[in-house]
């Protein structure tokens, strides 16, 4: 008999990888029936899931009780919360302890929630203002203090955001502008493709991951080997702007200056993983290698597949 594996964030970036590459894998697909969370099942990305075989349910996460249902009988829960849909980190807080508390009333196998450092408490109070990460951290310590089994997906920095500072200019060619040194090692991963190969390493591993963190990114790369990669992906000409952090951060929207460019000072120093083994991301990637799975999208790649002129 399938066991159930409850996906949140269903239509989403990082579910919509889960169910993905689930159905996908031939031992997955067999071991799991899969239930696709999402709070409107009308929408197409819900009906296609519904013509694939999933399973699609409604549920709120600001409504303790749906979430509840929502999980009952799972055996395997992915959950992810969306700092940016309110950003309020309590309602992001409340919303993935009802993801939580689910679970552990669904006595599930695993958790696997979709977690991030605790900026605050890796930089000592330096850096205060990354809730979309202190929020994840916290609902993280949540899990693991009422008991519940767990495995902690950690993403990478998004290959979209740095996608979205390549810019043209006005003498047609490209600049990527940012506040970090052309030397400065920056952990990447793109989301939509490739949430799914860790998720799927963490299945095929439930033993090994259990209460662990798995850091999860392509690898590390420069500012410099990012502009190098684009111009060959794209046949584009493109250099590096390296901009003092209080010009780089005049330039964005008031509402979330504080907290990306905390988010940037973060990776600066002492590090977007900072508190996690200086091998965490070799040792995410050795653990989808192992699990014979593809190897996740490289930078080069993602700027072919997703450059827009």
């Amino acid at each position: 008999m399938s066991k159930l594996l409850t996906v949140f964030g269903a239509t989403g970036n990082q579910g919509g990888s889960v169910i993905k590459t689930v159905l996908g894998h031939a031992q997955l697909s067999k071991t799991y029936k899969i239930r696709a969370i999402t709070r409107d099942a009308t929408k197409p990305a819900a009906v296609s899931l519904k013509e694939q075989g999933v399973e699609v349910v409604n549920a709120d996460l600001n409504d303790a009780q749906s979430v509840s249902k929502a999980v009952e009988g799972s055996s395997v829960v992915f959950g992810v919360t969306n700092f940016w849909e309110t950003m309020n980190i309590d309602t992001e807080i409340k919303q993935g302890k009802a993801i939580v508390d689910a679970s552990k009333a669904a006595n599930v196998e695993r958790l696997i929630w979709s977690s991030l450092v605790h900026v605050t408490k890796a930089t000592g109070g330096k850096i205060t203002a990354v809730k979309h990460f202190d929020g994840k951290a916290e609902i993280e310590e949540y899990a693991r203090s009422v008991g519940v089994p767990g495995t902690y997906f950690m993403p990478a920095m998004f290959m979209s955001g740095i996608m979205q500072a390549i810019r043209k200019g006005d003498n047609g060619e490209y600049a990527m502008n940012v506040p970090f040194a052309a030397d400065l090692k920056i952990p990447l991963i793109d989301p939509a493709t490739d949430t799914g190969v860790f998720v799927a390493a963490i299945l095929l591993n439930m033993q090994d991951t259990l209460n662990k963190r798995i850091a999860a990114a392509s690898g590390y790369f420069t500012p410099s080997q990012l502009v190098e990669d684009f111009q060959a992906a794209t046949s584009q000409k493109a250099q590096l702007n390296t901009l003092p952090m209080d010009m780089w951060a005049s330039f964005l929207p008031e509402v979330v200056r504080a907290e990306l460019r905390g988010n940037f000072e973060l990776i600066i120093d002492p590090g977007y993983f900072a508190g996690e083994p200086a091998d965490a991301v070799e040792k995410g990637l050795d653990l989808v290698a192992k699990s014979e799975l593809r190897k996740p999208i490289s930078w080069k790649d993602y700027a072919a597949k997703n450059f827009q002129a």
